[in-house]
């Protein structure tokens, strides 16, 4: 009873804080979203829709038709609140049912309290939480044809998943080849799917190529620095899981303590890979920082209260968004938060669009603002949803800067938008990256000239075909 009670009042605070956010999609969201409307529309992944994360990333938002609004932010709550029983479970077993529930309430704390960029999309790395979780649990109680299977799934999610087999085989060396047999079963219904589909080949070209031209590139000018920092920050709002690990550093058996230690190690160089330090890569190194420091909180009685006022540093920081939202909800008032400005700018452009568009009309969007495909509704005209593999610019950076990570196969894409017709185009690059413009490559001026302009937001530039198109 304890128990249900306890994840009963976990679910309706996950639910909660998700419902605030009803109104909104985040960058992480819209793009598998939008992967996942086309995916209705009958296109196959990759082979079809060019698509750059691996493929349950878009095919999980199938499961409630790929739809914004309540059905997105419950699948949401519902997700987290399974990642919190695994932590659960993971913890009861290496200790007792008290340290389950630390490490349950506090997953569901830091999947609240953080950059809502973050902890809202249901996106690669929070997507993957689950089945890490799951595997490095199931290789403890020594189920180690079914952990590989976990980390295989946590693989179709995210590539950094190989790190969550590596994780995986500090608890089972004697195992490791039935480990392997059990993440090599979904790579290889996945890899045999794709293959059905026509698509193996542009998998490998959009996830693995793109996906290596695009961690060897990073943004940030000063990487090292920036990590530190980034870390530091990191490890400063989750203060309470620092002081309890250093807490519980006598109480946990040698033998534990170590798989934990290297867990952490594995999971810290798997967040560090790409050099961005985004909040959201962090995901890899919170399941055992939470589990570890759930032992501390129970074993530092006379200091738990010291490490639950810690707690006190995301509430403050993140807490006040929540109700801000939910007023605004409320009073059906626009938010007025400089976060979700891009957001508010698709959703007025959709409207715009949806007024104009007939049955069959069909949708081209450059830049990267893929909730634009959400909003709209309408068929892809081309493989592209957005402008990176049309310009090489990585969507992290296209807004400010220019420079391609990759410029060869570029120009092939861009050839292949040009034989196609959409019946509108959305730019919501050009004007805030004139150097990324459409009418900058010039085998695109040719093909935007057969196009004339019918709308504008702040941001977006609506155009129409032409009747007079070729």
């Amino acid at each position: 009873m304890r128990a249900r009670t306890f994840f009963a009042a976990l679910f309706l605070l996950l639910l909660t804080a998700r419902l605030c956010h009803l109104d909104i999609l985040w960058a992480e969201e819209d793009l598998p979203m939008a992967a996942a409307t086309q995916m209705e529309f009958g296109k196959a992944l990759y082979r079809d829709v060019w698509f750059d994360k691996p493929p349950l990333v878009a095919s999980i938002y199938l499961a409630w038709g790929a739809r914004p609004g309540w059905p997105l932010r419950l699948a949401g709550a519902l997700y987290a609140l399974l990642a919190c029983a695994l932590a659960y479970a993971f913890a009861r077993d290496l200790w007792s049912p008290l340290e389950g529930f630390w490490a349950a309430g506090l997953l569901g704390l830091f999947l609240i309290f953080d950059f809502p960029s973050a902890v809202m999309p249901l996106a690669a790395d929070l997507s993957m939480l689950v089945p890490h979780v799951a595997a490095v649990w199931l290789a403890h109680r020594g189920r180690l044809f079914w952990s590989g299977v976990l980390a295989g799934v946590a693989f179709l999610f995210n590539t950094k998943a190989l790190f969550v087999l590596a994780a995986c085989a500090l608890w089972c060396w004697a195992g490791i080849p039935l480990l392997v047999a059990g993440f090599l079963l979904p790579t290889a219904i996945a890899a045999a799917w794709l293959a059905a589909a026509g698509a193996l080949v542009s998998y490998i070209d959009q996830v693995w190529l793109w996906g290596f031209l695009y961690a060897g590139s990073t943004f940030l000018e000063h990487p090292v620095r920036d990590g530190i920092v980034r870390t530091a920050d990191w490890l400063g709002f989750h203060a309470a899981l620092v002081a309890g690990i250093l807490g519980a550093r006598h109480g946990i058996q040698v033998a534990v303590r170590w798989k934990l230690a290297a867990w952490a190690a594995i999971s810290f160089v798997a967040a560090m890979l790409g050099w961005r330090f985004f909040p959201r890569y962090y995901f890899q190194l919170l399941p055992v920082m939470v589990i570890a420091g759930a032992r501390g909180m129970v074993l530092v009685r006379r200091w738990r209260m010291v490490a639950l006022a810690l707690l006190l540093i995301p509430l403050i920081r993140f807490g006040p968004r929540y109700f801000l939202l939910a007023r605004d909800l409320a009073t059906h008032q626009p938010h007025q938060w400089s976060d979700v400005a891009l957001n508010q700018d698709s959703q007025a452009a959709a409207v715009l669009v949806r007024e104009l568009a007939h049955p069959g009309d069909t949708l081209f969007v450059w830049g990267f603002r893929p909730d634009l495909w959400v909003y709209t509704g309408l068929p892809a005209a081309t493989r592209f949803l957005d402008s990176q593999p049309l310009t090489g610019v990585p969507a992290d950076r296209h807004l400010t800067q220019s420079a391609a990570v990759e410029a060869e196969f570029t120009r092939a894409n861009r050839e292949e938008l040009a034989r196609s017709r959409p019946t509108f185009v959305m730019d919501g690059l050009s004007r805030y990256n004139p150097a990324l413009a459409m009418n900058c490559y010039p085998e695109l001026r040719a093909w935007l000239d057969g196009y004339h302009e019918v709308g504008r937001t702040g941001g977006i530039m609506i155009y129409r075909i032409s009747e007079h198109a070729p």
